[in-house]
């Protein structure tokens, strides 16, 4: 399973290094870096793409002109719903529905899909059962294309796909299962602080998979042996680019406040790490922003 994508390589061959840029925030650019290097960070604004790693330890400003655009059709919106869309896009695309986060309760079957064609093409195409640890041992779900994507975003410093199933439904009802024994969410404040101790993933994969015997085999009658598979992969770990971790979590939030400023000490997850706070570029996804 790559563990970078040919997309991610894109994204930073069109890196610039202009003073200051403008554009509508998308969520930053993430890949693993070379030889167990720090991770690397592109911010995009617009058609713009910045070098994070690179202004570490300098000012960084971020200004909010007062402007958000949808990611998907591109209107103006006064408020942006799902991390980025207009309100009419986010009540007629299938990628805002509830199922997307409780996969569980896909509907497909049912006829009441938003877009069955958009959920052949990402519904029903392998997904991966993953353990991680970003403050502590949890369990996740992402398309197979989606990895590493998937773990740097949410901070994890080890990864370990575990199970393999054919369709985001499956992924959903093994995840359920799961979460009997691990939790699926993320401390995002002990994740920031650096609190995370590492731990040994095959071991608990290999204690998950025990416990969860019977569960697993209950959905393999369901849908079929082939349908759900392990995975024989080693750990992988992540090394984020952070000069000092912060004591206290003091959140900047682009609505209230729509000037953010400081020294860069760090990149984590979708997070900026500055000396006078913290902030998630991820949650201002279509916001048009000012960045020197």
């Amino acid at each position: 399973m790559p563990l970078v994508t040919e997309d991610a390589v894109t994204e930073f061959d069109r890196i610039e290094i202009a003073p200051t840029v403008q554009g509508c925030l998308s969520k930053m650019t993430i890949m693993p870096g070379e030889q167990g290097g720090p991770v690397k960070y592109t911010l995009r604004a617009g058609e713009h793409r910045l070098d994070l790693n690179a202004r570490l330890g300098r000012s960084l400003r971020l200004t909010w002109t007062g402007a958000i655009a949808c990611t998907h059709c591109g209107r103006a919106t006064k408020k942006s719903f799902a991390q980025g869309y207009c309100y009419p896009c986010f009540k007629k695309l299938a990628q805002c529905d509830t199922c997307i986060v409780k996969p569980e309760t896909c509907h497909f079957d049912a006829g009441t899909c938003r877009e069955p064609e958009w959920a052949e093409r990402h519904c029903f195409q392998p997904h991966v059962i993953y353990l991680a640890n970003s403050s502590g041992l949890k369990v996740g779900i992402t398309r197979g294309t989606q990895v590493p994507t998937r773990w740097l975003d949410q901070g994890a410093i080890q990864a370990l796909p575990i199970l393999v199933v054919e369709t985001r439904l499956q992924s959903g009802l093994v995840e359920v299962l799961f979460k009997e024994e691990v939790a699926d969410r993320t401390n995002w404040r002990a994740m920031l602080k650096g609190e995370v101790e590492p731990l040994d993933l095959a071991a608990e994969r290999s204690r998950l998979l025990t416990r969860l015997e019977g569960g697993l085999a209950r959905l393999r009658e369901r849908f079929g042996v082939d349908t759900i598979r392990v995975l024989n992969e080693a750990p992988v770990s992540f090394d984020y680019p952070v000069l000092e971790f912060p004591r206290k979590i003091v959140s900047h939030n682009f609505d209230k406040q729509p000037e953010v400023a400081g020294t860069l000490l760090g990149l984590k997850g979708q997070y900026l790490i500055l000396d006078t706070g913290v902030i998630n570029l991820r949650k201002f996804t279509g916001y048009e922003i000012a960045v020197s």
